[in-house]
This record gives C-alpha cells, structure tokens and sequence, in this order.
C-alpha cells in the first residue's frame, strides 16, 4: 500500500494547530495538516467576529515570529484593567505597572485565522483536507486514515482538534470536565464614549461581564451567565440597552455589531496530553474559564515550546521528548486553571461574611503597588 510519510502531522487548523504547523515547518520539519476544509481568507475578513483573545506580548511575539500578525487596524490594545467585584470591591492595573506597552491585544478570531492560513499558504507546510477515521500507533511511528482511503504516517501525531478532540478520544485518554452551569455568550458593540483601551470585568454574583476594547470605538463582551437565553432572545437594540446598563453606563449608550452567540463554559483537564507517538495542544489538552482571557494564549505556548523542543530532535515521536513537553507544560496550564477556578468559585460562593471579605481583598490588593506589578507581569506572561 502507498503512503505518505511525515515527521509531523496536526489535526486540526484553528488558531494553535496552523500556528503550530507554521512553527514547526520553519525548523525545517516535513509537516502536514490536516483540516476539513481550507478557510475562505475573503470570507474570514468580513464583517466583525464575536469571538476574539486576549493575545499576551509572549503570543504577540511568537505570532510575528510566524508572519501571522493581522493589521493593527483591526486589533484593540489593553493598557489597563478595571475588575470590580459585587459588594464595591475594585482593582485597577495598567500596562506602566509592568513596565510594557500593552497588557494584552485584541484580535479577532477569523482575522487571526486568516493571517495564519496566509503564512500556511506560502510556507512549505503541507496542507491536507478530509477527515480523519482511524488512527494507530506503534512505538516506530502513528498512522491515520482519511475518509477517502489515503494513509498517512508519521513520527509525531499532534491533535490540536478543539475541547471535544477526536484525537484525544481515539487514544481513549480520559479526561476530567467539570461544567460550570454556564455559558459564556458572546457580541461587539460600538460605543458613545471612547474606552480608553481599558478592559473592564465586573462580577455580579453568579455572573461575570467582560468589556474588552476593540480597534476604534468598539468593544467585545463576554458575559458569563447561567441564564444564557435571557440574552440571546433578545433583539440587538434590546441586548445593547443591557450590556450598557449592566456596567452602570460607563461608556454611554451601545449599538450592537454582531449577534451575540453562546457556548458551554467547561474546565477539561486530560488524564495525559502524551501516548504513543501522539501529543495534544491547545484545547484538546486543557481548557480554563474565560474569566482570564488566558484560553488562547496557553494554547501559542504549547506550539511555541513543542517547536522548540522539537527543532534538533532527530526522532520528533521520540517519547522522552513528549514526556519533556507535558512536564514542561504541566505548571503552567495546572497554575493557571486552579487560578480561574478558585476566583470563580470564590464569587460564586455565599458563607456569610465571604463577599465583604473578597471584595475587601480586591480593594487592599489595589492600595499595595508591588503586589499589583506583580499581577500586571503576570498578566502580560512575565
């Protein structure tokens, strides 16, 4: 039978699947990747998403690296954070607290999208479309079959398919989910006053409302709530009377840009993110509340430090090298989803006296400078 052989095959070209796949094709690996179906670029920049991230200067810079920065016209900049907790708590930091630019950048997903598939188009990686159907491995390499017959194998098979990774179930590594009970649901709006590249959160008791600034007068909203469809039935004159309301009216009156979409709020923790000639990144290996923003970017560093480790690895499957990469990926992802679980939770909880003293919190921590430095570098990666 003929096949294909590779050094690397991903699964799946979102966001951290194409970066990884560009990353690795530039070390001077034989790469493919394997999508469904190659994105319309023209398509994908149209209009405004509703879904974006918060890319960190880490990310920012692994994304240049790449030649897969979009155009500045169509990325906000956050210079500083406004968190205001649901019994008068508040912290304020900026971007001068961690000596930096920016905190983050906002980038929409399709024009994120876009600008990787350019860089994929012109690059030597190779690019497959159809469905995979069956995957195996032995300890000499993975082999997987596409739905019209073709065989692929490789050293290294990377499932970078998404939070519900066909991948990850083929390998039948069980994984632990805890569901929030909420969505996180999701629209841009334009403003009547400017943002002033603030991001702004605010909890309101069993929920949480994101303001994230976006390119010009415009902001995204992602709202974590447990009655989603109290926000989805309503017309777009309507859900923008709320969103503005529900955070006092700070930036005046709101038009609405995109239909708010919704989608299931859940913290995924695999069993493993290594087998047999197999490595998952991106969502297939953890997700974490939204809360953060920090989803997307542990995702770039999964490509960013899998590449690396990769770069002289005469055997890319070899399984010391993947038992490396989960070691070298564990903390972070670990710190990180304990961290936005344990301050959801604790907005979530009702002991008596707990809301004056997490509130109190948030208002001592924003009087102490070197904790709130500390809290700005770690929320641009430092």
């Amino acid at each position: 039978m003929r096949y294909d052989k590779y050094q690397v095959i991903v699964v799946g070209g979102g966001l951290v699947g194409a970066s990884l796949a560009l990353a690795l094709a530039r070390e001077g690996k034989r790469v493919a990747l394997l999508e469904r179906r190659h994105p319309d670029f023209e398509a994908l920049e149209q209009g405004w998403d509703a879904r974006v991230y918060a890319v960190s200067p880490a990310n920012r810079r692994f994304l240049e690296s790449l030649g897969a920065w979009p155009g500045m016209e169509r990325v906000g900049t956050i210079a500083a954070m406004d968190v205001r907790g649901d019994a008068g708590g508040r912290i304020e930091f900026s971007a001068a607290d961690a000596d930096a630019d920016a905190l983050a950048w906002i980038v929409e997903n399709r024009w994120l999208l876009a600008a990787l598939w350019r860089s994929l188009r012109d690059s030597d990686v190779e690019l497959l479309t159809g469905s995979a159907q069956d995957l195996a491995t032995t300890p000499a390499e993975a082999r997987l079959t596409l739905d019209d017959g073709r065989e692929l194998r490789t050293e290294l098979l990377v499932g970078a398919d998404g939070a519900n990774s066909w991948v990850r179930g083929q390998l039948g590594l069980s994984a632990d989910v805890k569901p929030y009970g909420q969505s996180g649901v999701v629209a841009n709006f334009a403003c009547e006053k400017p943002h002033g590249g603030v991001a702004r959160q605010w909890f309101l008791g069993d929920d949480i409302l994101a303001w994230l600034p976006m390119a010009g007068n415009r902001i995204s909203m992602v709202w974590s709530i447990s009655d989603s469809p109290s926000l989805l039935q309503l017309s777009p004159a309507e859900l923008a009377r709320r969103v503005a309301d529900a955070g006092g009216g700070l930036l005046g009156a709101f038009e609405t840009l995109t239909p708010a979409a919704a989608f299931p709020l859940r913290l995924i923790r695999p069993e493993s993110v290594v087998a047999e000639r197999v490595a998952l990144v991106g969502d297939a290996a953890h997700t974490v509340h939204p809360l953060a923003g920090q989803g997307v970017n542990l995702g770039f560093q999964d490509a960013a430090q899998l590449a690396a480790l990769l770069q002289r690895a005469p055997d890319c499957g070899d399984w010391m090298l993947l038992r490396r990469h989960q070691r070298q990926r564990r903390e972070a992802v670990a710190a990180m989803q304990l961290g936005c679980d344990s301050l959801y939770r604790l907005f979530q909880a009702r002991l008596p006296g707990l809301p004056w003293l997490r509130n109190a919190g948030l208002s001592l921590t924003n009087r102490l400078a070197p904790l709130k430095r500390q809290l700005a570098r770690q929320a641009i990666g430092y």
